[in-house]
This record gives C-alpha cells, structure tokens and sequence, in this order.
C-alpha cells in the first residue's frame, strides 16, 4: 500500500524564465531552492513553498496552451489571506477579493506571466480539510 505524505511538486512551463522567477519570488515570496542547467545555463528551477512542496519551472519555447493540456492551477496556503491580497496589489498584479468558500477556507485568486492559475488558500478551525463533512459546491 502507498501512502502519501503530501504533494511533492507541480511543475509549469514558463515562457520566459526571468519572469517567471521575478514573479514567485517577488510576488508570492518563493526563493528558488536549486536550478536546473543544461550547457552552463538555467533551463529550469524548483521554487521552495515549504516543508516539502515546490513548484518546479521549465523553460519551454513554442509550446501552444489550451485548457486541455495544463494544470487547472496550484494551490498555496498563506497564513494570512488579507495581507497576502495586500502585498500582491502593492506589486501591481491583479487578484480576486478574498471569498468564503464551501469549504470554508478563505481563497482569492491570480495568474503568473504564462497565465497559470494560482489559488492562495487560508484555512480555518472550520475548513472541510481538517473538519471532514462533505460540504455543498457552491459554484
């Protein structure tokens, strides 16, 4: 039998690397745990969100996207959702309004420069993740 710890990693493909780097660390706060290099240069790099977690970034020229061939987004819990909507207004990057969702936790939402979704999730003594109870959809 598997059992698993936690999710290891998501990775994404990035358009233009500096960007993309720029954007999680500045904006999200994420320092780049290592570098992949091929021929002395980066190509790619694992992003550090924790514990164990990490976003993992390829540079992938000419790649076409559409809703059927990327991830629907990722997910990244913050300890403090209004300060975390704060500081990424402050960047000039667009986000939603924080919401009460179903399960509730508190979300808000962005994109990073290749137009990956990215959730920011703040959890409560209440959320469906720790309290268990199947909880109604309500989107």
């Amino acid at each position: 039998m598997i059992k698993v710890r936690q999710l290891a990693h998501v990775c994404i493909f990035a358009h233009d690397l500096d960007a993309t780097r720029s954007f999680y660390r500045d904006v999200l706060g994420l320092d780049t745990q290592f570098n992949f290099l091929r021929d002395g240069k980066i190509f790619g790099f694992y992003l550090n969100c924790g514990g164990r977690s990490h976003v993992e970034v390829f540079q992938k020229d000419g790649v076409r996207y559409s809703d059927l061939n990327q991830i629907n987004h990722l997910c990244l819990e913050v300890e403090n959702i209004d300060a975390a909507i704060a500081h990424i207004r402050s960047k000039g990057v667009d986000v939603t309004t924080k919401k009460h969702a179903c399960d509730d936790t508190f979300q808000a939402w962005i994109r990073d420069p290749n137009d990956v979704k990215i959730e920011l999730f703040e959890y409560t003594e209440k959320s469906a993740q720790f309290a268990g109870g199947d909880r109604i959809a309500d989107w």
